[in-house]
């Protein structure tokens, strides 16, 4: 009886091990796999971006009033999280980690392209990307002296075309939306259609209308406030075509002007003083020129 419980025990212990085996074994690999870090900065320590390339102008970013501008090789607002993407190389992690100083080795003297990171002008941190390693699908990056070897996105990031690295919403974030005046748009031409924001109430030049406030507060929010354009195009405006247009009064007192491009199959509207047509799908673009002001039918 004994002897048989002794058995039992080993066995028991034998079965613990295993198990405690399996379960430590992958938090080890993960450990080892998660690699060495490039970088502990951290975002909120760069004010400015410099992406250099070997045969094609820089593209340069500045931080203005907490939101990112691009600066060059035009200036424009840009898109928020293309930027945080191209940032995101001080987090990256390397299973490898090669203090080499034959850097052209790893094609870094002609580097694909340099991303400079600047606190400001003086103090700069610099990561330099070189050739891909076809065993891993990874690239090689140089930052301080020591080589790593990282994901393809990173790069894939920071050589984003510029079209699609600018803000696709139609408003800036700092506008604040204070009514509209669509009575230059057809549909609107004759009763000269006005929705205001008046001491947080909507308000709307059509007497017989009956505005919903939550409605028109969805519609404000949804189609225009966090409604960001499919793609957007450079525009120059040609003096000699007048087309249908619409202002967004703000709460400055100022008004953004649209020149309405199209509005099927897509919508375009034409922000002049952005330089930039903004593209809509059809069924947002309808309800961006349509509030909800509920008009009785007759």
């Amino acid at each position: 009886m004994k002897k048989r419980w002794l058995i039992n025990l080993l066995m028991l212990c034998l079965v613990a091990g295993l198990v405690a085996f399996l379960y430590l074994r992958p938090q080890q690999v993960a450990e080892q796999a998660a690699g060495y870090e490039i970088s502990a900065y951290k975002l909120s320590e760069f004010n400015a971006i410099s992406v250099e390339f070997p045969t094609k102008a820089a593209v340069a970013f500045e931080k203005v009033n907490g939101f990112w501008r691009i600066t060059a090789p035009s200036s424009m607002r840009a898109d928020q999280a293309s930027v945080q993407r191209i940032l995101s190389i001080i987090a990256a992690k390397s299973k490898d980690k090669i203090t080499d100083s034959q850097l052209e080795k790893f094609g870094l003297t002609n580097p694909e392209l340099k991303l400079k990171l600047f606190r400001d002008k003086n103090n700069v941190e610099e990561f330099t990307f070189g050739t891909h390693n076809p065993v891993t699908d990874e690239q090689y990056v140089a930052h301080r002296n020591t080589v790593y070897l990282v994901s393809n996105a990173y790069a894939e990031a920071a050589s984003t075309q510029l079209i699609e690295l600018i803000d696709k919403s139609p408003l800036k974030p700092t506008e604040k939306v204070a009514g509209f005046d669509f009575s230059h748009l057809e549909q609107w031409e004759d009763s000269k259609l006005k929705v205001d924001l008046v001491d947080g109430k909507w308000k709307v030049s059509i007497p017989v209308a009956k505005p919903q406030q939550n409605e028109m507060n969805e519609w404000l929010d949804f189609s225009w406030i966090h409604n960001p354009a499919k793609s957007v195009e450079f525009y120059t405006p040609d003096r000699k075509v007048n087309y249908p247009s619409l202002e967004v009064k703000l709460t400055d007192g100022t008004k953004v002007h649209f020149d309405k491009i199209q509005e099927s199959p897509n919508l375009q509207l034409a922000r002049p003083d952005e330089g930039l047509i903004y593209n809509f799908p059809n069924d947002s673009g309808f309800n961006m020129l349509n509030p909800p002001i509920n008009i009785p039918s007759k």
